[in-house]
């Protein structure tokens, strides 16, 4: 679980450049047209497109971005098909990781994803392989600073939320899937400012990680996230308090 919370304020922080949010524009637009096409066109009667709408909305995207992917996944207009696909393996310091991805060309995505984890000392393997590991939970971020552990605590278990951790600088809210709009609801009319919110896979077990073990076990996840074909990586690694206070300082 921290392993998660800690990568992601690190992610939060490398998203702030140009580059980093172009890139973070082409996979939700994929997202999108995905989800159109899966689910149809209305939000309303597709939670799939409503999810990643609300992430294109925390992301700024610009509303004609946001239509033209609708209308590709629906066939309005003309674009690429992209299938989904699921890469699971281990990588450095025997880290279990999972990669979903979108893609116009398995054959090249798979042998791209494969690359990485053997170029990282990591090996790719079968369907199922580490699937076994996760469980899909909706999972909300919310920053210490200015509410009460109680008042949010009390807030997200009346909305249905089945488990609250208290991070070093952060409250996190733990929840099935089904559940994601009314927590997020029931925060956002108390005025709970989130972080993040998403529908993730968390780990059962995390692996601790020392200093030298997590960069290369950050490195490795980093480069299949800049992969333009990878939508999400998940790892059950965790990283201790000072070894992240060292790479905070690294970054």
């Amino acid at each position: 679980m921290s392993g998660h919370s800690k990568w992601a304020t690190i992610k939060h922080k490398k998203a702030a450049t140009d580059a980093k949010r172009g890139q973070v524009f082409s996979k939700v637009v994929k997202e999108i047209t995905v989800a159109a096409r899966t689910g149809g066109a209305d939000p309303n009667s597709n939670p799939r497109l409503r999810t990643v709408l609300a992430k294109a909305k925390e992301v700024n995207m610009p509303a004609d971005n946001i239509d033209r992917a609708i209308k590709k996944g629906t066939g309005e207009l003309p674009g690429v098909s992209y299938e989904e696909q699921i890469y699971e393996g281990y990588g450095p310091a025997g880290v279990a990781v999972i990669v979903e991805a979108l893609t116009d060309n398995k054959n090249r995505t798979a042998a791209e994803i494969r690359s990485l984890f053997s170029k990282n000392g990591g090996n790719l393997g079968g369907a199922g392989s580490v699937a076994w590991m996760f469980h899909k939970k909706g999972l909300i971020s919310i920053p210490k600073k200015g509410v009460q552990e109680d008042q949010v605590f009390t807030i997200a278990t009346e909305a249905g939320a089945e488990d609250f951790k208290v991070e070093e600088e952060s409250f996190e809210v733990i929840f099935s899937p089904n559940q994601f709009e009314t927590v997020k609801e029931a925060l956002t009319k108390n005025h709970i400012s989130m972080a993040s919110s998403e529908v993730t896979l968390l780990p059962q077990n995390t692996i601790a990680v020392g200093l030298s073990e997590a960069r290369k076990v950050l490195d490795f996840v980093s480069g299949l996230e800049d992969h333009e074909d990878v939508q999400n990586v998940y790892a059950n690694f965790d990283i201790p308090d000072d070894v992240m206070a060292e790479l905070e300082k690294e970054s």
